[in-house]
């Protein structure tokens, strides 16, 4: 059994830190997790652990008590996309995503198959932006002629009149989005590396201290956790520098 969290924790199931669950199946996920709870932290599990493990494991995860973040990024036609996040509340999961590449009519569809949701706690859905892996040459690749930042702006214009929660976004447009769509829209950054970290492949990085200047409402952390030999000692210093 995990031992309790310190009392200078946050409580409640309140922690702003999302660890991503960065594995290749359910094992070295539970192995991980073992040394976590569900007031330290909140879970993060994208498309490798889940192609490999499946409901079943997020299943898991909601038993033990932790919000999970399924990271799946929705992105298809409207009817496909509202039935997968449905899919996706029924698994108990606090928070699911989609592209807000996929346009307003796919994203409205998804909000109205979760507003119309009755087996529990409705799930948070936000909308992905522009990876944090991505900087202005990617987009250039892509025949698209806007920096981040600009493009950013746009995709988060049509997830707020689509009426989702929020947005996933690099910490460093948290304080044009705060500012534009108030402190209720959420925004969820990943690419968050503590201090002395490498970056890896993320490019637009800032640390937990600066992303909560910034204004994240949520940070994402993957392998300076997963990869650590103290992955608990880790959360806790991370949700300590959160609360100076």
């Amino acid at each position: 059994m995990v031992d309790p969290i310190s009392p200078l924790m946050p409580a409640n199931n309140e922690s702003r830190l999302i660890v991503a669950l960065d594995f290749d199946n359910a094992d070295k996920a539970l192995a991980l997790v073992d040394q976590l709870h569900p007031e330290l932290c909140k879970l993060k599990v994208g498309k490798e652990l889940f192609t490999s493990a499946g409901p079943g494991l997020v299943k898991e995860l909601v038993h033990r008590g932790f919000n999970v973040f399924l990271d799946l990024k929705f992105h298809d036609i409207p009817n496909t996309c509202a039935k997968a996040v449905l899919s996706a509340a029924n698994l108990g999961v606090w928070m699911v995503n989609v592209h807000a590449g996929g346009g307003v009519r796919m994203m409205r569809a998804a909000k109205e198959a979760l507003d119309s949701y009755q087996g529990g706690r409705r799930p948070l859905l936000i909308g992905v932006t522009v990876l944090t892996s991505m900087d202005e040459s990617d987009l250039a690749q892509l025949g698209i002629d806007k920096s981040p930042e600009e493009l950013v702006a746009n995709y988060a214009q049509l997830v707020f009149e689509s009426g989702l929660d929020g947005v996933v976004c690099s910490a460093k447009e948290c304080a044009m989005l705060k500012s534009r769509f108030g402190d209720g829209f959420h925004r969820v950054t990943p690419g968050i590396r503590p201090s002395g970290s490498v970056s890896d492949d993320q490019r637009r990085v800032v640390t937990p201290e600066e992303a909560m200047k910034l204004g994240s409402s949520y940070i994402v952390v993957g392998r300076p956790i997963t990869q650590s030999e103290n992955p608990r000692a880790v959360c806790e210093m991370i949700n300590l520098s959160l609360q100076k």
